[in-house]
Order: structure tokens, then sequence, then C-alpha cells
């Protein structure tokens, strides 16, 4: 008796250009009935190999800074360039490629307050001597003269370029616009009518380039118009804040770092309500940045870690820390968002992964399916109580989990006075405020 077979070529039964054979699968549910049950259980494969992974530290640039560094700016013309100023006024510029220093100079006598970098790649820096200095990193060697200088009538706190015009604003009690290319000329001068108290940060918006926005110690945040050289609108919070980021892809979204350990996201089109309180940090909040996709958020705090935020999120998707680092002052976003630079009071700038389980370098096709496909199941089982318990976990110092359950513990105790306060009082027949009013005061336009 003679069976005829079914045959098939190989060449059939594989993608061109591979080696590997497509299998015939009949995709009917019926015949699969645990398919549910076997995807959670790679769902929860998936999240503890990506936490197996996760090492985000990836090393310090060179030998570091002597003193604490307190100040950072990434060249927007280059990738792989970034400048950091040190408390005994050193300031040094790195190559991320070789983690190495590539120039350095002695620019001021104290702490290097502001950095910026100019669109022609030169470097400007400010310091609590009055003075703003401009170096050319490129094209002169370590330790030469700056190529000019200003004085300016009072210490200078914060530096910010313009992102298409050659000048740049200083911070001090009041803001100087300065033309680089009129360098004798008398700066333009902004404040709010009132304001007596230093402005801490000053920022250009990068998008809606005629917008500058600035902090300061008597706890307002001042919009100002540059077309019309004065203040827009002025926004006195709780607490004073440290810095002022611009969202790079939303001209009207800027975030807050402030001293009650949050960070606050609003929109200057309405400043009596915020878009959402970041909330994790236990200490002051002292730099904040949007990455260049706008999507997300690095923080740096005086409890002594690196926060990163998803924009919607309330609480950080992931923290950083290390048993040397000290108080973080300074953290930076690269250009291409894949790296996270942070600079402390141990006088070390440190690099790391924005995303802890990822590396760098090439991938196969059926590695980067792979990882593709792991993402989509964590983000399908996110929810589930195993899967979220992987995923959130994180090992923490015992000095900041301990201040976390002391702090948990002194909000609920607040909590729990202001309801009995409006309990037993006419507060029971007032609205309530939500927490993102809750920190602004008043708004004066």
């Amino acid at each position: 008796m003679k069976i005829k077979a079914l045959t098939r070529s190989a060449s059939t039964q594989q993608v061109a250009g591979s080696d590997v054979t497509k299998q015939p699968r009949n995709l009917d549910s019926a015949l699969h009935p645990f398919e549910r049950a076997r995807e959670y259980q790679r769902a929860l494969n998936a999240v503890k190999l990506e936490r197996m992974h996760a090492q985000p530290f990836v090393g310090q640039l060179g030998n570091g800074h002597v003193d604490g560094v307190y100040s950072m700016a990434k060249d927007p013309n280059s990738l792989d360039h970034i400048a950091s100023g040190a408390g005994d006024g050193i300031v040094k510029v790195w190559n991320l490629a070789d983690r190495d220093e590539v120039w350095h100079a002695s620019a001021h006598e104290n702490i290097v307050k502001g950095l910026a970098w100019t669109r022609d790649q030169k470097l400007l820096t400010c310091a609590a001597d009055r003075t703003v200095k401009l170096f050319d990193p490129y094209n002169t060697p370590s330790n030469a003269a700056p190529i000019s200088s200003w004085l300016g009538s009072g210490a200078f706190t914060s530096l910010s370029h313009h992102r298409s015009n050659n000048s740049f604003a200083a911070s001090s009690s009041v803001i100087n616009i300065y033309d680089l290319e009129r360098h004798t000329a008398a700066p333009e001068v902004l404040k709010w009518p009132t304001s007596v108290d230093t402005i801490t940060d000053v920022a250009f918006n990068q998008v809606e380039t005629s917008v500058l926005g600035s902090c300061s110690n008597d706890r307002s945040v001042v919009i100002y118009d540059l077309r019309t050289s004065t203040p827009v609108t002025k926004t006195v919070m709780k607490f004073s804040n440290n810095r002022l980021s611009w969202s790079p892809m939303e001209a009207f979204n800027l975030a807050v770092a402030s001293e009650d350990h949050n960070i606050y996201l609003f929109d200057m089109r309405r400043f009596d309500r915020a878009l959402n309180v970041l909330k994790d940090h236990v200490a002051a909040v002292m730099d904040v940045e949007w990455s260049p996709t706008g999507e997300e958020l690095v923080s740096a705090s005086w409890d002594r870690t690196v926060r990163l935020w998803n924009r919607d999120r309330g609480h950080s998707r992931d923290i950083y820390h290390t048993k040397r680092m000290q108080r973080v002052t300074a953290a930076r976003w690269t250009p291409d968002a894949r790296y996270i630079l942070s600079g402390s009071d141990d006088g070390n700038v440190r690099l790391w992964r924005a995303n802890a389980s990822r590396r760098e370098g090439v991938k196969s096709a059926r590695q980067c399916q792979a990882l593709e496909y792991n993402d989509a199941l964590i983000e399908r089982y996110q929810h589930m109580p195993e899967v979220r318990r992987i995923h959130r976990h994180r090992h923490v110092p015992k000095v900041l989990k301990k201040a976390g359950e002391i702090k948990a513990e002194e909000l609920k105790s607040i909590k729990r006075r202001e309801e009995n306060e409006r309990r037993h009082s006419k507060k029971q027949f007032e609205r309530r405020r939500g927490e993102r009013e809750k920190m602004v005061l008043a708004t004066e336009k």
C-alpha cells in the first residue's frame, strides 16, 4: 500500500535571511486552555529578570572634584560633553564617551552657582563673587584666562542661555539680560516691582523663547515676557523653591523643585492648581530636569538619592543611590535621554542608566523582539499583586526607609488633626482643597 506524505520545502518555512524554521500553529483558543496562565507566568518571569538585571550605576567621571559639585550644564551641540562646577571655584568639562576630564579652569574664588553653554560652544560661569565669565574649552588649554567677564551689582545665583539669540540671563536680587555681541552694553533688568529677595534660579523657555521663569527665596515663582520686558504673573507658594525647569516639548508646562520634599508640575496659563504633585523624597529637592522627550523627569535631593519620574505618575518609577554618594545637588539627562548625570557633595560626577535593566550595544532582531514582548507583558500584568510587588520593590538604605516611615506617620497625624478641626468647626461647610491646590497661597498678575 502506497502512502503519499505531504512534503514542504524548507525555503517556504523560514524567513528570508534566517535559519529559524517557522513552526505551524493553530491559534484556536479551544486548543490552548491554559494560555492566560502561561502568559501570566511569562510576565512574572519577565519582571523578575528585569529586577535581576537592574544595575543602574555606570561609573564616575574621572577623579571628580576636590569639593562638592553644585552646578552642571550639558552642551546642546554635543552628545558627549558636560560641564560641572564645584565649591572651590573649579570648573571642569568632561567627555562622557571616555568618562574623563578634557578641560578645567579655576573660574571663581567660591562656589560656582551657575553654568550655561552658548550656541557657539563657549562656557558661561557665575558665582557669588559678582562675576560672570566666558570660557572657550574647545579651543583653549586648561587654566586659560576667560575670554570675557561681566561684573554685577550682587552675588549671582544661576545662569540660562537663550535658545536662538546670543544673550543670557543671570540672576541675583534681579534678573540681568546680557548681550554676548555687545559686551560693554548695560544689561536689561527684570524684576517684580515689590520683590526684594534673592532669586535662586532663572530659566529660559526653550520652546516659547520669549518667556522666562524664575523662583526666589520669598517662595514666589515669576514668569516674565521678554517682548514687553515685564513680569506677567507671580505665584506665592507655601515653601521656597530651589529649581525651575521648562518642558522641552510643551511650551506652557514647567516643573518646580520645592523645599517641602515635592516636585510640582504647573501649566503657566493656570497657576492656581498644579498639573501633578510628585511625592517620594524625604528631604528638600535640590534640582529637577525634564527629559528631552518631555515624558519623564529626574530629580536630585538632599536625602542622598536621585529619582526618576513619569510625568503622569505621582510616585517615582526608580530610585538611585550608592553608599558613598552624599547630598545630591545637581542632576541632568544626557541629550539622547539614555543616561543620567548626578553631582553630589562628595565631589563626584556619576553616570547612571536611565533604564536600570537596559544594556546598550548591538542586539539581534530576536533579542529586540523578546525585550519588546517582555515589556508588553509587564505593562499588561503590572496591576496583578505579585507582579506589582516585584516591579515596585527597591532596596533602599535603612536611614532612608526609616525617614520615609516617620514622614508617612507625620502626614497621617496632620491629616487626622485637620479632620478633627473640620468636624468641630465651621470648616466643615467649606470646600476641601485638593493636594494639587494646597501649596499655592496666592497668584498675582
